[in-house]
């Protein structure tokens, strides 16, 4: 399992929005499950994001961030881990998170869509 540690590096990251084959070992093979966890988790990350569109505060970015960071990491959805990563660490040392918040959306919009189409072809 990959682990995203606030030193890695872009080519520590894979490419691919989903890890499907984490997601796998995850849900031990059960597709019902699967799309259950997407599902929830889309529905997560698109709250999160709605919140960060609204909430300034530091410490609410950063339990938002750490929450998002959590759950992609459980789906395999390595790249918003590391965008949600980069915007706790913003958070947390009070610095400006614009560009974070900006990454971790490309990232969230980009895993929302393979989800759809995840769940549309189940």
């Amino acid at each position: 399992m990959l682990r995203v540690q606030s030193e890695s590096t872009p080519e520590d990251i894979p490419q691919r929005s989903l890890d499907l084959a984490h997601l796998s070992k995850q849900t031990l093979g059960n597709r019902d499950l699967e799309r259950e966890v997407l599902a929830l988790f889309r529905r997560q990350a698109r709250q999160v994001l709605f919140q960060l569109e609204v909430l300034t505060d530091p410490q609410g970015r950063f339990e938002l961030a750490h929450a998002l960071n959590g759950s992609a990491k459980g789906i395999g959805a390595w790249r918003v881990a590391a965008a949600a990563q980069r915007l706790e660490l913003a958070a947390r040392d009070r610095m400006p998170s614009g560009e974070a918040v900006a990454e971790l959306a490309e990232s969230v919009f980009d895993v929302i869509g393979e989800i759809d189409n995840l769940l549309v072809d189940a």
